[in-house]
């Protein structure tokens, strides 16, 4: 029953980071999905503390990161990806003095061998919701990235996109710790969408192309490790990184 939760569970959420990815591969911040992921590592040690689901614990911490690196943002004209380095250094700084030991491996590298149905439901909702609101604001979001100017007269509020965008990045951040773990969350939405960009030829095939590739690499990985018993979150990073050598091989000039 297990492995059917977290096939389930990382079908949705990889589909969703992947499907994310293709818009912060766009904005190339990609790597900001990283620090981030860093970020959760205080919130995991806040939910073993308090004994609740590390997703819960890590989305908190996170949230409130991003609140911080979006008002810090309006407030110093900073770019996005450095405010994030420097709330992210602090967190992980946070976390290694509260983490136990023996929970540090699966806070770094993620832990699906205990999955509840009720976290499932709760992840697939929130990989749904993901998935829709990055639809709604993909456009808006790739124009504001183009010209600032050019969203601005078409009444597009950037700050506020921006802060949804953050919001949706925080939630895939939180759900793929259980997957993949604090360290190796910026593979988790880089991968995909590389891959991705390698085989498309307009931006529907790109943004398609990265969710299935994202929960395609879940599904393998998670698949591997009932298997072989080695580390779903290794085994997911191995699977995405191998689709993205095959399209090396049929990338379009």
């Amino acid at each position: 029953m297990e492995i059917i939760l977290a096939l389930i569970m990382g079908v949705f959420v990889g589909a969703a980071a992947g499907y994310l990815g293709t818009l912060m591969l766009s904005k190339r911040m990609a790597l900001v999905a990283g620090p981030l992921g860093h970020l959760t590592l205080p919130g995991i040690a806040l939910a073993f503390f308090l004994g609740i689901d590390i997703s819960l614990g890590a989305f908190v911490v996170v949230i409130s990161g991003i609140l911080i690196i979006w008002l810090l943002e309006i407030r110093t004209k900073l770019p996005m990806e450095a405010l994030t380095a420097i709330v992210f250094a602090l967190g992980v700084a946070i976390a290694l003095l509260f983490i136990p030991e023996d929970k540090t491996i699966p806070a770094l590298i993620g832990d699906i061998s205990q999955i509840s149905v009720m976290v499932t439901i709760l992840t697939v909702v929130l990989s749904l919701l993901v998935i829709f609101v990055t639809q709604k604001i993909y456009k808006k979001i790739t124009l504001a990235e183009i010209s600032s100017d050019i969203a601005a007269s078409r009444g597009i509020n950037i700050k506020k996109y921006n802060f949804i965008y953050l919001l949706c990045i925080a939630i895939v951040v939180s759900l793929g710790v259980k997957i993949v773990g604090g360290l190796m969350t910026a593979a988790l939405v880089a991968i995909p969408a590389c891959t991705s960009r390698n085989l498309s030829k307009n931006i529907f095939q790109y943004s398609l192309g990265g969710l299935v590739f994202g929960g395609l690499s879940c599904l393998v990985g998670i698949l591997g490790f009932k298997i072989s018993g080695i580390s779903a979150g290794f085994l997911i990073i191995f699977s995405s990184t191998f689709f993205f050598l095959i399209s090396l091989i049929f990338k379009r000039k």
